[in-house]
């Protein structure tokens, strides 16, 4: 099977237990962290993360994550890896 990879972003203010919140939901839907980032610039939290998606519904960890984004008032999105780079692409 040909890994499918999608990234994670992650804005807000900074708090406890954010990573912990993410990670949960990704560990629980059985999503595999391939490479991480993250950065507290004084009181903005921001990470992003590459993840393997290639046996789940992105749709399905993409409402996972808005209950913890409403819980903890963050902006969280996920993309297919083509999809992040196309848009970022100059």
């Amino acid at each position: 099977m040909q890994q499918k990879r999608a990234v994670v972003s992650v804005i807000g203010q900074d708090q406890v237990g954010i990573i912990s919140s993410v990670t949960t939901i990704l560990s629980n839907q059985g999503v595999n962290i391939l490479d991480i980032s993250q950065t507290i610039l004084q009181d903005f939290f921001t990470m992003m993360m590459i993840v393997d998606v290639s046996t789940i519904e992105l749709n399905s960890l993409q409402r996972s994550l808005n209950n913890v984004s409403e819980e903890l008032g963050l902006k969280i999105h996920v993309q297919l890896e083509e999809t992040f780079q196309a848009m970022h692409r100059v």
